[in-house]
């Protein structure tokens, strides 16, 4: 299977009703459609069978998030396009951004509260911004707009594709995963993101001294993520506030500031990608 980028215009089905990534014949559209049926989480659509870490969600934009997706999206936005029969081809950054710069991927950056204000703090560093969730991009096209920031691009899709099929090994300065779906039941643990192999896909698109960085506020999860971040061996754990080529300053989010009423401790954790 074929992860491909797509601007400036849609793939029609490829987010199905189950928010997963179908390959379709190419019609020219602004957006994507909206679902409106449910379908069974684990529905199995031919060409992607992987267990996924995201729920499924359904979610309208408003007309004013509708204007700026239709203005925003053909230039600072791509769907990762499922595909049988082209090959996949690496995400040249450097024509995206119209620069060469340290590189930083965030997966699942959600309505990118944090996104927006990391990439503010480090303008000479660009940011990927990976959601599944239309709305929640939608939301950060409108911050970028808002407070006219230049140094964040967004891709729709399934970060796990993204990193297998576009980006290349040593490509990224940081990556970010902060409060991925813990998953809490036992027989859906297989869902969370931060499996090893993962951890090891991400350690492998880092460079040297490139640095991984997540935040969680469950207890469970968080002892999972330790362990399967030690176990990667090239990875080394670093205390926070260590320095690295990449801000690890976030700001606390509403969802965060929340879970710290309730009780909840916020573990958050870095590795560096080992050196030569």
């Amino acid at each position: 299977m074929g992860i491909n980028l797509t601007r400036g215009r849609q793939h029609r089905g490829l987010m199905g009703h189950d928010e997963r990534m179908r390959a379709q014949p190419w019609v020219n559209a602004a957006t994507p459609p909206t679902p409106s049926t449910a379908l069974p989480a684990e529905r199995e659509v031919p060409g992607y069978r992987r267990t996924t870490s995201f729920r499924t969600r359904r979610s309208q934009l408003s007309a004013a998030q509708q204007r700026t997706w239709e203005r925003l999206w053909p230039e600072l936005g791509a769907v990762a396009v499922s595909d049988h029969q082209t090959p996949p081809e690496p995400l040249d950054t450097a024509a995206w951004f119209g620069r060469d710069a340290p590189i930083v991927l965030e997966i699942g950056c959600g309505t990118g509260t944090s996104t927006v204000a990391m990439a503010q703090s480090e303008p000479g560093v660009d940011v990927i911004a990976v959601e599944v969730y239309r709305r929640g991009l939608a939301q950060l096209l409108a911050a970028i707009d808002r407070e006219h920031v230049t140094n964040i691009r967004l891709i729709r899709g399934d970060a796990v594709d993204v990193l297998d099929h576009l980006l290349a090994p040593g490509s990224l300065s940081g990556v970010r995963v902060f409060f991925p779906d813990p998953w809490p039941k036992a027989r859906h643990h297989k869902r969370r993101l931060l499996q090893p192999a993962v951890v090891a896909t991400i350690a492998d698109r880092l460079r040297p001294g490139g640095v991984l960085h997540v935040a969680t506020d469950h207890a469970d999860y968080a002892a999972q993520i330790a362990e399967v971040g030690a176990g990667e061996p090239l990875l080394t754990r670093l205390d926070l506030g260590a320095q690295t080529p990449v801000s690890t300053i976030r700001p606390t989010t509403k969802y965060e500031g929340k879970a710290e009423v309730a009780g909840s401790v916020v573990n958050e954790f870095l590795w560096e990608r080992k050196r030569p």
